[in-house]
């Protein structure tokens, strides 16, 4: 059983930047695709990125390409989601999930994913 530990997030200003982390206790990411995901009050879970099990591939929604990246340290057994240029649309809880796959794959599926952090809030405003 893996157990999705999730930091960071919080109270920030618009145009700011954040990065939010998740780890994995007493386990080892190294083996797992993650994806980050965000719900919106009011909203369903969406994805908004995810990263390949040894990190060669990542993928975005359009909605935040450019400003999101996504990042694995398997070192550190961490993945981050640094966010630039914060707008208030980017208020919600974020998510990360994780899914035993081999190199490669990752999805911006919910149902893709057999474990989830606990989630983080990140909100925009000034």
């Amino acid at each position: 059983q893996l157990k999705l530990v999730q930091s960071g997030g919080g109270l920030v200003q618009p145009g700011e930047s954040l990065t939010i982390s998740c780890g994995a206790a007493e386990s080892t990411l190294e083996h797992y695709a993650v994806g980050w995901f965000r719900q919106a009050p009011g909203k369903g879970r969406v994805g908004v990125a995810c990263i390949s099990r040894g990190g060669q591939e990542a993928y975005y929604s359009e909605s935040v390409k450019g400003r999101f990246t996504i990042s694995r340290d398997d070192a550190e057994n961490t993945v981050r989601l640094q966010i630039i240029r914060l707008e208030p649309e980017d208020t919600a809880t974020y998510y990360c999930a994780a899914v035993e796959r081999g190199p490669g794959y990752c999805s911006r599926v919910t149902n893709a994913y057999d474990y989830w952090g606990q989630g983080t809030q990140v909100t925009v405003s000034s």
